[in-house]
């Protein structure tokens, strides 16, 4: 994960602030961080760049993974050689981060919460007492609720947010600096995507290829209109009729 792509936008700055305030948490207080919303608002992309600025172990999660898997894949990350056993690796686990002091993240950890996998993470904090930020879609604080001993370590709870004006104009700016992009333009995008990150920059990429297409350094409402490309929203096109 390359941070010098990662623009600073806003889920980036709220769930970088959540883990300096858990790495700098009182003795005694809960070391968890949840962040949680509808995909595409980014919240990959704020994990990418805390991976790297506090030098986290990061891990992936797949529905298909046990409570093995699960655990080998954080020992990978970790370059350390899984043990024999569950236990063993909770425990190698859990010595790596009390030494190391590294956050541990874990993305789509939505696929764990509804399963026994689950309680390996409750035995990963009590033995390490490290920051754990967990990251993952809307229902991740229901399924949390289910599980009281995660749910009352939970330091800090990230709601993930739409993307912002400011946020657009900062993509914008860093995916294609030699083109302007008007605000007008911008805020209808925004509006049409309500606000997810993933589908402004399929547009914006939409804009900048016509740009090119048609020779412009410069786009605004009137100009996107006049040329009647509409936005993607996700929605599949009506069939035709015959």
């Amino acid at each position: 994960m390359s941070v010098s792509k990662i623009v600073a936008l806003t889920n980036v700055g709220l769930l970088a602030s959540a883990i300096e305030r858990a790495q700098s948490r009182p003795m005694g207080l809960p070391g968890l961080v949840a962040m949680y919303g509808a995909s595409g608002l980014g919240k990959s992309v704020g994990a990418a760049f805390a991976a790297n600025r506090y030098r986290a172990y990061y891990v992936e999660c797949r529905d298909t993974w046990s409570k093995k898997a699960f655990l080998q894949a954080i020992l990978r990350e970790m370059s350390v050689l899984p043990g024999r056993t569950l236990s063993d690796m909770v425990d190698q686990v859990a010595e790596q981060l009390s030494r190391s002091g590294r956050p541990l993240i874990i993305d789509d950890v939505q696929y764990l919460l509804d399963k026994a996998v689950a309680n390996v993470l409750t035995d990963i904090y009590n033995a390490s007492q490290g920051t754990l930020v967990l990251i993952g879609e809307e229902r991740v604080p229901t399924s949390l609720a289910k599980l009281e001993r995660l749910h009352n370590r939970v330091l800090e709870w990230v709601p993930a947010q739409p993307a912002t004006l400011e946020d657009m104009q900062a993509l914008a700016a860093a995916s294609y600096p030699k083109l302007h992009i008007e605000d007008a333009l911008l805020e209808d995008l925004r509006r049409a995507v309500h606000g997810c990150l993933r589908r402004v920059a399929v547009n914006l990429y939409r804009i900048y290829s016509e740009a090119e297409a048609i020779g412009l350094d410069a786009v605004d409402l009137q100009q996107w209109k006049q040329l009647g490309r509409g936005w993607f929203t996700g929605e599949a096109p009506a069939r035709r009729r015959a």
